[in-house]
């Protein structure tokens, strides 16, 4: 199965209902610091809009969760995995993507046999506080030598204007988090993202 380019990150189901009808085909949600309930609520609307969009949706961090909704997709962050039953949730015949940021956290993550690996952040970001610098362009090249055949995610500080040198420079996939969020037209910049990844 191939994955789009354009691979927004959204924090709740109200931005899938803006956004997958302007032909979003993948998408992550990432809820934070919410209770239980509101995160299985979430997951459960975001899976039945992307259902019905056509658009592949992955579930941040929330395995169990995505497990028990009969979600397709989660990504797994460096600290999540250390948490996570990897063979549970192979078991249940999720796909698995994963954060890393350095050499050892790629080995890792390429001995689970992954389906897509994220690098970042590329550029700075804003969005959290990161604990590595940013990791360029050439990084980008080397991790997709590494990774082979398995999609590569570029992530951290991605604009329009810069997704086509992360591809360009290997990435399968750019994923996008304040750009989108904090425009002052996020549907315009949407359609600008599909426009430029596809």
């Amino acid at each position: 199965m191939s994955l789009d380019r354009f691979y927004p990150i959204f924090d709740h189901s109200d931005w899938l209902r803006r956004m997958l009808p302007l032909g979003v085909k993948l998408v992550q949600l990432r809820i934070k610091e919410q209770p239980d309930a509101v995160i299985r609520e979430q997951i459960a609307i975001s899976r039945d809009l992307c259902r019905e969009y056509g658009t592949v949706l992955v579930v941040n961090d929330y395995w169990q969760a995505a497990m028990d909704a009969g979600c397709d997709w989660i990504h797994l962050g460096q600290e999540d995995l250390d948490e996570a039953d990897l063979k549970a949730i192979r078991k249940a015949g999720l796909k698995l993507g994963v954060s890393t940021h350095d050499d050892d956290e790629l080995e890792r993550v390429l001995a689970m046999d992954p389906d897509y690996v994220a690098l970042g952040p590329v550029y700075p970001t804003i969005l959290k506080k990161m604990k590595c610098e940013q990791q360029g362009l050439p990084r980008v090249t080397e991790w997709k030598t590494r990774v082979g055949d398995i999609p590569l995610v570029g992530i951290g500080g991605m604009s329009v204007d810069r997704a086509p040198d992360v591809l360009q420079a290997g990435a399968d996939i750019v994923s996008v988090v304040t750009d989108v969020t904090l425009n002052a037209d996020p549907e315009a910049r949407v359609r600008e993202w599909i426009e430029v990844t596809r």
